[in-house]
């Protein structure tokens, strides 16, 4: 179950992507020119959709894949064109009317379904991989936890997600970030060690016989996430 908290924060992120950034995000996962800083998250979100991908097996004909928080549903194309049957969810209804806009035939052998909703509900059933780039880097590591458990549930090979690193750089960056006009700033995103992910994880009883296994850091100017890979074994 989610807790108080999770929808609390769920509810700020639909507010943000959906309707005070809908317009940057389009931009920015386009290949419209953007500024200097938009230009390296796109570099670094490019790179780190790369990396996810890259740990995905080559063949994915046969396999249900979860995309949490698709966006305009770039990752998932690419699974599709694997052979994957994607199932691409995400809280905002107009970030997944672009993606299915921008998916319309070009998701080769495999097949993209949208959704707007929550990426933690079991009506969505039973996958082999569930990606979750970036969606829960805005959540407290509990909730992340409650997450990650919800999911390994319905999935039977991996899970692969998204951290913001706890790092002096990041603590000092969100410090300045705080300055901002609230109305003028995106949903805090919350950092956490990788040590204390993997301590959680192994310590939960639920969640026994999933093993961290790889982990990779993107840093890209003003992007920085690193991506954690689950095997269930």
């Amino acid at each position: 179950m989610t807790s108080a908290s999770y929808q609390a924060r769920r509810g700020e992120l639909e507010t943000y992507f959906d309707r005070t950034a809908v317009k940057a995000w389009e931009r920015l996962t386009s290949d419209a020119p953007v500024s200097g800083i938009r230009a390296t998250v796109r570099a670094g979100r490019d790179a780190m959709r790369g990396q996810l991908l890259s740990w995905l097996p080559p063949d994915l004909r046969g396999k249900r894949v979860l995309d949490a928080g698709c966006g305009t549903g770039a990752l998932a194309v690419e699974a599709a064109r694997r052979g994957a049957e994607v199932v691409a969810v995400d809280i905002s209804p107009t970030l997944v009317a672009l993606g299915q806009e921008r998916a319309a035939g070009q998701h080769g052998a495999g097949h993209v379904s949208f959704h707007v909703g929550d990426m933690l509900d079991p009506a969505f059933g039973r996958f082999d991989h569930v990606v979750g780039m970036d969606c829960l880097i805005h959540y407290k590591p509990a909730d992340v936890l409650r997450a990650l458990d919800g999911l390994a549930a319905r999935t039977e090979r991996s899970i692969l997600f998204t951290f913001a690193p706890r790092s002096a750089f990041l603590m000092a960056f969100l410090t300045v970030g705080r300055l901002v006009p609230r109305g003028d700033r995106s949903p805090a995103i919350v950092p956490v060690a990788e040590a204390t992910l993997r301590r959680l994880v192994s310590g939960h009883p639920t969640m026994a016989g999933w093993h961290p296994v790889r982990t990779h850091r993107v840093a890209s100017g003003f992007y920085t996430s690193q991506a954690l890979e689950l095997v269930r074994r």
